[in-house]
């Protein structure tokens, strides 16, 4: 009998010698008919560890190698793609920018006039109290 060959892409490499593969299928909905996709995680067994993620790879059926591990990886067909990082700014300069822009909005903003006695009073003279305590710090 034949092994199965099956072509997928490596969505983690963290494993020694193991590369999990993702392979996605193409089937039509049995009540409405829309073609929708499928896809499924093998364990593939990498022994020289030489498959990093976003690789388009084929991989074949073995005898089980682990619990969870019953591929090898034949080939690499495809390389990964490049990813694209941008950063506006440093995350230090953007943490220290935050609080000086919620004491200004805080001060700007007139404070309610409550006309009902009870729980709303308390939170008006609460927020006052801490627009105070900021305005000193």
């Amino acid at each position: 009998m034949p092994k199965r060959v099956l072509i997928g892409t490596v969505v983690s490499d963290k494993g020694d010698k193991t590369v999990t593969v993702r392979v996605d299928r193409r089937v039509k909905h049995p009540l409405y008919g829309k073609i929708i996709r499928r896809s499924k995680k093998y364990h593939a067994h990498d022994a020289d560890n030489a498959f990093h993620i976003g690789e388009q790879v084929r991989i074949e059926e073995c005898k089980p190698i682990s619990k969870s591990k019953s591929w090898t990886v034949i080939e690499r067909i495809g390389a990964a793609k490049a990813a694209v990082i941008e950063i506006d700014e440093p995350s230090s300069v953007a943490s220290e920018k935050e609080p000086a822009e919620k004491a200004e909005k805080k001060t700007e903003k007139p404070a309610k006039a409550s006309k009902s006695k009870g729980k709303d009073a308390k939170e008006d003279a609460g927020a006052e109290d801490t627009a105070k305590a900021d305005a000193e710090a």
